[in-house]
């Protein structure tokens, strides 16, 4: 099955990763400081794994576009591999640490995501899941150029998306859509992963919040 990102890596990571110091504001913080291996589930081109190896942790990754790791492959000698982050292709309990960045509108199911992460994470195991605000970034969103956004009624279409009115022809979402998980979506897919949250943030940038972000925690 080819992924909705084969064919964009190059474009991907001119636009999103190559000369960007801080891919994602807060996301060390969050990790705090650890060991051992991170598992970064939807990888893509490798942007995070600066971030995870300045956080003293290894990096391995996964992701369903081969285009993605192909350029992922040039940031880290570490294990990269295509997977399906619904299904996890680790045993129980390997990982001290994992997480989830811009991936809950791109899978068909984050919350089976989640409960994979959950699975494979250790007791006393921390998730880090990073990526769009489900309130006020969407299909539902409009931009306008003086930084406001209308949020339209549309919010309550959950699903995926195809297109929108309001996306820019310049943009990823105009490429391969999205799907939209409304905030109780979200929070509540969170909830039955059986992790606990500790923290939330909506981390630093625009003045009207692009990214939301969790922390969440396996029992020990």
């Amino acid at each position: 099955m080819r992924a909705r990102y084969d064919g964009l890596a190059e474009w991907y990571d001119e636009r999103f990763v190559v000369g960007s110091d801080d891919h994602q504001p807060g996301l060390l913080e969050l990790l705090g400081p650890g060991s051992g291996p991170c598992l970064d589930i939807g990888c893509g081109t490798g942007r995070n794994f600066e971030t995870i190896r300045a956080s003293g942790r290894s990096v391995v990754g996964l992701d369903f576009s081969g285009d993605q790791l192909r350029l992922a492959r040039t940031r880290t000698d570490s294990p990269l591999m295509i997977g399906d982050a619904a299904a996890l292709p680790f045993p129980d309990e390997s990982f001290d640490t994992a997480i989830t960045l811009w991936i809950s509108t791109d899978v068909d199911d984050f919350g089976a995501v989640l409960l994979e992460a959950a699975r494979v994470l250790r007791p006393g195991g921390v998730l880090v899941a990073y990526g769009v605000h489900p309130c006020f970034n969407g299909p539902h969103v409009l931009y306008a150029d003086d930084g406001t956004r209308v949020v339209h009624p549309t919010y309550r279409q959950s699903g995926w998306h195809e297109a929108s009115p309001w996306w820019s022809d310049e943009g990823i979402r105009r490429r391969i859509g999205m799907r939209h998980v409304p905030l109780p979506e979200y929070l509540n897919a969170i909830i039955a992963s059986g992790l606990t949250i500790d923290r939330f943030e909506e981390p630093a940038g625009q003045d009207i919040p692009h990214s939301l972000a969790v922390r969440a925690r396996k029992a020990a």
